[in-house]
């Protein structure tokens, strides 16, 4: 296996392991966008991302490392998808 296979497959594993977690918890996913809402609602510092990482792992089960220089590529696409849904959301009204 080549290291992108094996990076893809430790990426998809983590993915199903969060994905197992939302189907647990459905809670986790609206905390998670209530979150997000509040601080793009905020404004954008360079920080936000962070910010709302750290909220999600301090009232969820969802860990998401402090530092965003440790953020996985699941956490990333994570807090990607977040912001994009509240963003789409915000633009129909």
């Amino acid at each position: 296996m080549s290291s992108s296979e094996i990076q893809k497959t430790r990426v998809i594993n983590e993915l199903r392991g969060f994905i197992r977690k939302l189907l647990q918890d459905p809670k986790i996913l609206e905390q998670s966008l209530d979150i997000t809402r509040r601080h793009l609602a905020e404004g954008s510092r360079g920080d936000l991302m962070a910010r709302i990482a750290n909220e999600i792992s301090e009232t969820t089960s969802v860990h998401i490392p402090e530092d965003p220089a440790e953020h996985s590529e699941a956490d990333k696409l994570f807090l990607e998808l977040l912001r994009e849904v509240v963003n789409e959301e915000q633009a129909l009204y």
